[in-house]
């Protein structure tokens, strides 16, 4: 993946945190990795509200859905209402595999949705699955 691509992790857990920024190292994915403890962290993040704003803009949120103030399908909502924010791909990356939240994902246009497994080989596996497919968006998009 071009390793100017800015992600953005929303997530609340540190073990999860941790575990992302492992699986990222183990499968030689060495973008800008931006860490958001909610959907509001994040949505400040995004807007320059009150946090340094991330530049360039994410082109990748990897989005927890059970978080804190704003949870994900919140933070999703208003992210697709926000015509600067609403073309960012989103994967969902969570331990919900309860069908609404997977239906209200996929409703707001979600890039993925990936269930957080246990195994640290599927994680890793999960995360380079997730390498291939950014790049093929990329390479579609002549990026």
């Amino acid at each position: 993946m071009d390793k100017s691509v800015n992600i953005l992790l929303v997530e609340d857990d540190d073990v999860d945190v941790m575990n992302v920024k492992r699986a990222f190292k183990k499968v030689n994915i060495s973008n800008p990795l931006h860490i958001a403890r909610d959907g509001l962290e994040a949505l400040a993040m995004l807007r320059g509200e009150g946090m340094p704003l991330i530049q360039p803009r994410p082109k990748i949120i990897l989005l927890d859905i059970n978080m804190p103030r704003m949870n994900g399908i919140e933070f999703l909502t208003e992210l697709r209402a926000d015509p600067a924010l609403k073309a960012i791909s989103v994967i969902m990356l969570t331990t919900s595999n309860e069908e609404r939240d997977k239906v209200a994902a996929y409703n707001l246009n979600v890039a993925g949705y990936i269930l957080k497994p246990v195994q640290w080989d599927n994680f890793v596996h999960a995360v380079s699955t997730l390498n291939m497919y950014w790049e093929l968006i990329e390479m579609a998009h002549g990026a």
